[in-house]
């Protein structure tokens, strides 16, 4: 395949001043108007002639006065060849055969006339889309601008092949406007469909999260996506922007937004989560008890304040760590008798 067709490098266009423009298309509108009044006075057929083809053009020179709002680009085509971009803020006056391309803007109002044909023949009303919220709306101007992607959440399964619902933010904003609209079909719909796709690759390589039973020296040091979410947004916006930097694109950040187990197994995680931390708590209580217990009988045999023999010993440690590890408060009975 040609590369030409792969890959149009961009040409920074620098036109004609509009305001300039536009005040000598006014005037000639005036002269022409003053010219076929005098020509049909005076019955010069010349005149009325050029005056008539003035009015047949000037329409199509007022077509090539284009307006470009800051940060936003305008980018050209001349008879379906790439003809320039307009980089700059401001009113010109270029080519009026030119065609601005955006495929974002074509494909929005693409969905715009399917909706409405939709509501036609449904009998329903449909909401105009001046009324739509000017944030959602694209341009004609392919825009420079930082913007937020939000694809919502997805379900993806981790490494350990638990489904989780996960969902990122990307920061991206666009550099080269002409390869944004030439080397992709909808750069919007390029970048939402390449985040999914990283998002997807990138979840599947790590653990939801490490138990507290299983950290083990090996996975102590093992990433996951609960424990980890800032290193691994990392990772999915270098994959990212290697992804669309065909397109143009610039991704400057990565943020996962929402993580949890999916609704089948959440229920079962969680029991999991519990039993882990009760398992956790009780081995601290049990290696507490025993020091305690431990520290009681050097201590009485330090002192020499009762010799106990092995049996006694071992009654006394049992009777500890009933009251030490009991769940419940111990009720203590009272031996009004020998001991034997």
């Amino acid at each position: 395949m040609d590369k030409e067709n792969v890959n149009v490098e961009q040409r920074v266009l620098h036109p004609m001043n509009g305001i300039a423009m536009l005040i000598i298309l006014i005037l000639a509108s005036i002269v022409s108007v003053l010219g076929f009044i005098v020509g049909i006075a005076t019955f010069h057929i010349g005149v009325v002639v050029i005056c008539v083809l003035l009015w047949c053009i000037l329409p199509f020179l007022f077509a090539g006065l284009r307006s470009v709002r800051p940060n936003e680009a305008l980018v050209l085509t001349l008879f379906g060849k790439y003809h320039g971009t307009i980089m700059k803020p401001g009113y010109f006056f270029v080519n009026p055969f030119a065609r601005y391309n955006n495929p974002a803007y074509e494909a929005q109002q693409a969905g715009d006339t399917a909706e409405t044909a939709e509501a036609l023949a449904g009998g329903k009303i449909k909401i105009s889309s001046k009324s739509k919220t000017a944030a959602n709306r694209v341009r004609k101007t392919v825009s420079l601008k930082r913007a937020t992607l939000d694809n919502g959440t997805q379900k993806v399964n981790d490494a350990l092949g638990n489904p989780v619902i996960i969902g990122a933010v990307v920061l991206w904003h666009v550099e080269d406007p002409t390869k944004a609209v030439f080397n992709v079909e909808n750069y919007i719909e390029f970048l939402s469909i390449q985040t999914d796709s990283t998002i997807r690759n990138t979840a599947r390589l790590y653990p939801y999260d490490v138990f507290d039973g299983e950290e083990d020296d090996d996975r102590k040091a093992e990433q996951t996506l609960r424990g980890s979410s800032q290193e691994i947004a990392a990772k999915m916006k270098v994959e990212l922007a290697e992804k669309v930097a065909f397109a143009g694109l610039v991704v400057e950040e990565v943020r996962i937004t929402h993580l949890s187990y999916a609704e089948e197994i959440a229920a079962a995680m969680l029991q999991r989560q519990q039993a882990a931390a009760i398992i956790a708590a009780r081995t601290k209580i049990v290696d507490g008890a025993v020091s305690m217990v431990k520290m009681a009988i050097d201590k009485l045999n330090e002192d020499d304040i009762v010799n106990l023999d092995e049996e006694r010993k071992a009654q006394m440690v049992s009777n500890l760590l009933v009251v030490l590890c009991g769940s419940k408060d111990a009720q203590p009975v009272v031996n009004s008798g020998s001991v034997y």
